[in-house]
């Protein structure tokens, strides 16, 4: 991205009776492949609002931050289906709803619970563990559900011995010692 311009106008529509407000932000970004430039490219974000109080820019941020809930709702839907009716009758959907629900409640808790020791390393911990919070739920499954774990029975205890590494075991190793105590 070049540079970034924010502009309002007030707009009503041809069916409407009030007047609202128009941001626009202009993006002149150019799209290059090593140091040679491809192409520019302009691009156009409008926002109309109802709030007449806040500066363009805090429009502009306020409706990036809500984005946000449009990233988890798209969880919801292909993560987590939970927004999916598999079956033919409600009972039996609010079942999968409820299931779908605790599963998402599962990775919640699963981050939170995530220790963060003071010392040298505490600021590391706090970015895994806001990490953990915000990856998708697909994420989640594959880097610390579907682990490949050989169970192995000797003498009195139970072995689990993970049969490969992924960049994620170091947080999952932090958990289960912190599941110990």
């Amino acid at each position: 991205m070049q540079s970034e311009q924010v502009a309002e106008f007030n707009y009503r529509p041809s069916a409407c009776k009030e007047t609202y407000r128009m941001v626009v932000v202009r993006k002149n970004i150019s799209v290059e492949k090593g140091e040679k430039l491809l192409f520019d490219r302009i691009v156009y974000f409008f926002y109309i609002s109802n709030a007449w109080v806040p500066e363009a820019n805090e429009i502009v941020f306020q409706a990036n931050g809500r984005c946000h809930q449009e990233n988890l709702l798209a969880q919801l839907h292909s993560g987590v289906r939970a927004l999916t009716a598999p079956v033919d009758n409600l009972v039996s959907n609010w079942a999968y709803m409820v299931m779908t629900a605790l599963a998402w409640n599962l990775k919640a808790w699963w981050a939170l619970t995530l220790p963060e020791q003071p010392g040298r390393w505490q600021e590391k911990h706090q970015a895994e563990k806001q990490w953990a919070l915000q990856i998708e739920f697909k994420t989640f499954v594959n880097a610390f559900v579907r682990l490949p774990c050989q169970i192995v029975r000797t003498g009195r205890k139970l072995v689990y011995r993970l049969l490969a590494w992924n960049p994620y075991q170091s947080i999952f190793f932090r958990l289960v010692a912190a599941l110990r105590c």
